[in-house]
């Protein structure tokens, strides 16, 4: 494997167990893994980064998005619903996808991950239209070179039967758990350092029956793989769950396998304070979508309160249907400011929120080889150029990442391999890529 050495960065955020942020410092990437972090380090047969005037940070790590989404940015009639009203303008559109979609919008979707610093993400892709499979998007991953967490999705109670979507995009629940089976068997690594892991999803409690959710945690468990999903999500979310189950979404997740440390749910804006303490104590995280909870009018999560009683909580951009963006580095900005509105000015700081994106993500995803920079653990982190404008005149590189800029990284690097360099993608031809992304978003604007 190719030898990196990173030299003179300004500060290293390395995230250990102290927190300890370097100075003046260097890092060898060897086989993978960082080998060690030091002054004055010599590397022969090494590439060389130079990082003076950056600050390096553990990649930020992405716990819950919809790649298929990036084709679908801004769509008129769903730019002003909340998200029932959303789903329904976006459904009948998605049902034209296939696979070149999947493929191409998960290119561009992981692509602007790693340009806004992100290293490892999930993806929660929940419709197969007209021949697509979870496998288009794992093959996209592959061309980025992200560390990618796909999960299973799966709808299966369309609207004749009292669900959302519509009937042309759910399945049958003995052909889900069957793919879910495959993919599994196929592509899941359990290995320490492993570039794809999957996950079992279905969508949510209103798009799958009470049956398929416990089936999916019985086959997870027996598969030894994790389970994800949407939970209260918004007031509609809640008035669904207490309507159709006579519970709330944390009490409806317990009784049907859905807390423990293997399980991590999606956005939890409207968590009662009997739910966080459910949370906490079986160890269940959370993946926080602050942009898209505020474009879709759901609500502030109660990050601080999850926080203070041990709730794992993680960061995500969600789908980019309802952000609309996919800039993992403005989520971390957005997530501290959120709490502040909330709790006051004192509720989150930078380097709080800086540590929710990247170890927290890990410690949700089940990944401790990953999330700080520290020997031993595995090459993936961000260079980040503090001395253009959005930072100049800062006194603190660390909280200027976060409450200034940039928003875009100088480099990025993924199991000791360079995914972004001087700010641009390496590992494909982002132009050639976008402009087919450009081609296949007009012909399904245009019906």
């Amino acid at each position: 494997m190719t030898e990196i050495l990173i030299r003179n960065a300004d500060v290293v955020v390395t995230m250990n167990a102290t927190r300890q942020e370097l100075t003046t410092t260097d890092l060898h990437l060897k086989d993978g893994f960082v080998h060690c972090i030091g002054n004055g380090l010599s590397a022969p047969n090494a590439q060389v980064i130079e990082a003076r005037g950056c600050v390096v940070t553990p990649g930020l790590v992405n716990t819950h998005h919809h790649l298929y989404q990036t084709l679908t940015r801004a769509v008129p009639g769903g730019q002003d619903a909340l998200l029932f009203g959303w789903l329904k303008t976006l459904y009948p559109i998605w049902s034209r996808f296939g696979p070149d979609e999947m493929f191409t919008s998960a290119q561009v979707g992981l692509a602007e991950l790693a340009l806004s610093g992100c290293t490892m993400t999930s993806d929660h892709l929940y419709l197969y239209p007209n021949g697509s499979r979870l496998d288009d998007t794992i093959a996209a991953a592959g061309d980025v070179g992200l560390r990618f967490h796909p999960t299973r999705g799966a709808m299966s109670i369309g609207e004749s039967s009292g669900g959302l979507p519509p009937d042309s995009l759910v399945e049958k629940e003995r052909a889900i758990l069957d793919d879910m089976i495959r993919v599994v068997d196929r592509f899941h690594d359990p290995r320490p350092g492993a570039m794809v892991r999957v996950g079992l999803a279905p969508c949510s409690p209103f798009s799958v029956s009470r049956e398929l959710m416990r089936d999916a945690a019985l086959l997870a468990r027996d598969k030894g793989v994790m389970l994800h999903t949407h939970l209260a999500e918004n007031d509609e979310d809640i008035a669904y769950s207490l309507a159709q189950f006579g519970c709330r979404p944390g009490q409806y997740a317990e009784d049907l396998g859905w807390t423990g440390a293997d399980v991590w749910h999606a956005h939890c804006v409207k968590l009662d304070g009997s739910e966080i303490d459910l949370f906490a104590r079986s160890g269940t995280g959370v993946a926080h979508c602050p942009c898209s909870n505020c474009r879709l009018g759901s609500g502030i999560a109660p990050v601080r309160a999850m926080r203070d009683r041990g709730v794992k909580v993680a960061l995500g951009v969600d789908g980019s249907a309802s952000n609309d963006a996919g800039n993992l580095i403005a989520e971390v900005r957005m997530a501290m400011l959120l709490q502040r509105v909330a709790k006051g000015a004192d509720a989150m700081s930078a380097r709080e929120v800086l540590e929710i994106a990247t170890l927290g993500g890990a410690q949700v995803l089940g990944r401790g080889d990953l999330g700080s920079l520290e020997p031993g653990k595995r090459a993936d982190l961000a260079i980040w150029d503090m001395s253009g404008i959005e930072a100049a005149g800062s006194w603190d590189p660390v909280a200027a990442l976060v409450l200034c800029g940039p928003t875009r990284v100088k480099g990025l690097v993924v199991e000791g391999r360079e995914v972004v360099r001087d700010g641009q993608m390496v590992t494909l031809d982002l132009p050639r890529v976008l402009e087919r992304q450009r081609q296949l978003a007009g012909r399904l604007a245009g019906g």
